[in-house]
């Protein structure tokens, strides 16, 4: 498969048309961005295992039934997906307290709870990215009553299936931010990227932040923290 034109540079990726319309290659870049790009920097090998980590844990969702735009690893910094267009909504799903929400509300770090709180944020970065409530998505047009009932349902069984996953090998998941997008037959799928940079993880046995937390908060170690990430997802489990 060819890599042809770019159509979209973001943040952290490259996205590429190929010889088949209905398929692009994503091509992860070694950039770090915080704050809505108010915080950048670049480190060498970042791009290679977000994409190694994104695939696996898309793989693994696949598997489990949860459709998504993954399609294969090409190298260490390009994959192969379907071609999809993104709703303009993040949907971040937490189960512990930490990060925008702990300043917006006022809340304690590290709180558990009761279940899975589900946020819908409109997505742009001109605005920073505002939290909004369904009726906004609804109104605006940005996604149907019924799409955003997929989507969420859809984000609490990714919930269920990571925070299974990342249990096995000793990791707590804080919270994560997921893109949906529509294929050409209309289709909601799972797309974008899940990986230390849109997860928030911490070690079970320590709370050590193992996520771009390292690099907001100025915490040093942020490669080793994606490296260990990897590592513990990559290694093979005990039957």
């Amino acid at each position: 498969m060819s890599k042809g034109e770019m159509v979209y540079e973001g943040k952290a990726k490259r996205m590429f048309l190929t010889d088949d319309p209905g398929r692009l290659v994503v091509e992860y870049k070694d950039s770090l961005t915080a704050f809505n790009a108010q915080k950048v920097a670049s480190m060498e090998g970042k791009g290679r295992l977000n994409n190694v980590i994104s695939s696996v844990i898309f793989q693994y969702l696949k598997d489990r039934g949860v459709d998504n735009h993954f399609v294969r690893v090409i190298d260490d910094t390009h994959q192969e997906v379907l071609r999809v267009t993104i709703l303009p909504i993040e949907v971040v799903v937490r189960n512990i307290t930490a990060g925008s929400i702990c300043k917006r509300l006022g809340v304690k770090e590290g709180l558990p709870l009761p279940r899975p709180l589900v946020e819908l944020y409109y997505k742009d970065d001109a605005l920073g990215d505002p939290i909004i409530t369904e009726d906004h998505a609804v109104l605006f047009g940005w996604a149907t009553q019924e799409e955003l009932d997929q989507v969420k349902s859809m984000a609490l069984k990714v919930n269920q299936l990571l925070g299974e996953m990342f249990e096995q090998v000793g990791v707590t998941l804080v919270d994560f931010k997921l893109e949906f997008g529509r294929t050409k037959d209309g289709r909601i799928i799972l797309a974008d990227e899940i990986s230390p940079d849109t997860c928030r993880l911490w070690d079970k046995a320590t709370n050590d932040r193992l996520d771009k937390d390292r690099f907001r908060n100025d915490l040093g170690r942020v490669l080793e923290a994606y490296e260990e990430i990897w590592k513990r997802l990559s290694e093979p489990k005990e039957a």
